[in-house]
């Protein structure tokens, strides 16, 4: 039976006995082991009663096991939706309850909260923790260590990914087996993978970049990973020696440059350094190949596209581009109310077409519609031009999306929480530049006549219903709003004037 990401990534390495992933710890899973566990997974799944076509929702450790899991989605046609561990409670309620999973995996430390959520939207729940325990494992430990691998055309849907929209309520993105294992190809091509690569991986896998860029040429190319559970520069600079290839956000870059332990002679061996998920300041680019001689490569992709375009791996690596649009990918500047394709250096929306192109937004036919031009090109919202040479620049978001450390943030999730609080009148978010994170989020509030807010109590408060990274890093407190003459609120005006606040 045909079963396109599964056959591609997967099939080819069950009698490999070689390293898949070195671990922390000193051990490794080999690609045999690692797939007979993934067999034994896909049992449980179609034990719990998902079927092709149905929705598994994983707020998971990362973890060879919960690597698994996806490989037991694709093999079994399970629709794999993975989850930012930081999600509060009332944030996976949404998404199971919005992508109609079945079935939610969590960690054992999270089950009596999220055991609510689960029945509420009447989904099986069950536990998969770091070290590879959990009710999830303890029922797959007697399966069978092969699986029927289930039938699925090269169009069925593969993955969910939530992504932020203009209402501030995420939106999911149906990514095909076509749209991950073209981008899959394309990249190990561009890149240059080989079986005798090794990837040092820091990268969640609840992510694009973690998970569909890294693991999927990881797998594809057939190379070895060393799998660290989460960035800790200790551990970077400990298992460098060992690799040949990493892919990271600009945060590991810079943090990085900031340990004297880094230097040329440790990267010496080093083929490729990858960044993305967030734009890296020039000064990084150059203070890297000063220290290292490496010039970082970096890429522009989305949750909606996968990747769109790279700098070369042969020839200039410009510093302030994301290169050229990838094999097969057409790339145009547009201007954004008629999609009237504009020239060479002119600023407008950046809009893609080609088999990485997701298929639509889940239940939402309305919003795909708008998304996409008559022809096909998905509009991306992002701004950017093209240069004399070809190369691709973001200049900035059509929408006020906030990308700090290669995670999505939209404001105006974060606004109607602190509007919500005692003392604020009103409140807009912004995203202002971090030395680390790329960009970081800065609350701007007005205080109600007579009042002065606690930014203290108001950070606490909202503390408890939105994920960490989403989290303002600072609260400023303003007479009021600048605002146009249709009353909109100006936020590059307060970009303007709060751009260095978190410089420091």
């Amino acid at each position: 039976m045909a079963n396109p990401l599964y056959d591609a990534l997967f099939a080819p390495h069950a009698d490999n006995t070689g390293p898949f992933l070195y671990l922390k710890d000193g051990g490794h899973v080999t690609y045999e082991a690692f797939l007979r566990k993934a067999a034994q997974y896909a049992h449980v799944i179609t034990d719990t009663g998902l079927a092709a076509g149905d929705r598994l929702a994983v707020q998971v450790a990362k973890s060879p096991e919960a690597l698994a899991v996806y490989a037991a989605c694709v093999r079994s046609g399970v629709i794999f939706l993975p989850l930012n561990t930081a999600y509060t409670p009332a944030e996976i309620d949404y998404f199971v309850g919005n992508s109609g999973a079945r079935l939610l995996l969590c960690d054992a430390v999270s089950a009596d909260a999220l055991a609510p959520v689960a029945a509420q939207n009447e989904a099986a729940l069950m536990t998969l923790n770091a070290d590879g325990s959990g009710s999830f494992s303890d029922a797959a430990r007697d399966k069978p260590a092969d699986f029927e691998t289930a039938e699925r055309a090269g169009d069925d849907l593969a993955a969910f990914l939530y992504t932020s929209g203009t209402t501030g309520r995420s939106k999911g993105a149906m990514l095909t087996q076509d749209n991950l294992l073209s981008n899959a190809r394309t990249l190990v091509d561009y890149w240059r993978f080989s079986s005798d690569d090794v990837l040092l991986h820091a990268l969640p896998i609840f992510h694009t970049h973690g998970l569909f860029v890294a693991m999927n040429v990881s797998l594809l190319a057939g190379c070895s990973v060393i799998f660290l559970p989460a960035f800790n520069t200790d551990d970077l600079i400990a298992n460098m020696p060992k690799a040949t290839t990493m892919m990271g956000v600009p945060t590991f870059y810079t943090r990085l440059l900031d340990d004297q332990r880094f230097t040329g002679a440790l990267t010496g061996h080093m083929r490729l350094f990858v960044s993305g998920s967030a734009p890296l300041l020039a000064e990084t680019h150059v203070s890297f190949e000063q220290r290292t001689g490496h010039r970082i490569l970096e890429r522009y992709g989305m949750t909606e596209t996968n990747m769109n375009t790279s700098n070369p791996y042969d020839g200039e690596r410009r510093a302030g581009t994301v290169g050229f649009p990838l094999p097969g990918v057409e790339l145009r500047v547009a201007e954004p109310s008629s999609g009237e394709r504009l020239a060479d250096g002119e600023i407008g929306v950046i809009e893609v077409r080609g088999p990485n192109v997701f298929k639509g937004y889940w239940q939402m036919p309305e919003k795909t519609k708008e998304e996409f031009r008559d022809d096909g090109f998905f509009i991306t919202g992002d701004l950017g031009r093209i240069d004399a040479d070809g190369y691709v620049h973001i200049v900035g978001r059509q929408k006020d999306l906030i990308i700090s450390g290669g995670y999505n943030i939209y404001p105006k999730e974060i606004e109607l929480l602190l509007d919500e609080q005692d003392g604020v009148l009103e409140s807009a978010v912004i995203g202002v530049l971090h030395p680390d994170f790329g960009e970081g989020v800065v609350g701007v509030i007005v205080a109600e006549p007579g009042r002065e807010p606690d930014a203290d109590a108001v950070m606490a408060a909202i503390g408890g219903q939105i994920a960490r990274f989403k989290q303002p890093k600072k609260l400023v407190v303003v007479d009021e709003l600048p605002r146009n003459t249709m009353g909109k609120v100006q936020k590059n005006v307060l970009r303007d004037r709060f751009g260095d606040l978190l410089a420091g």
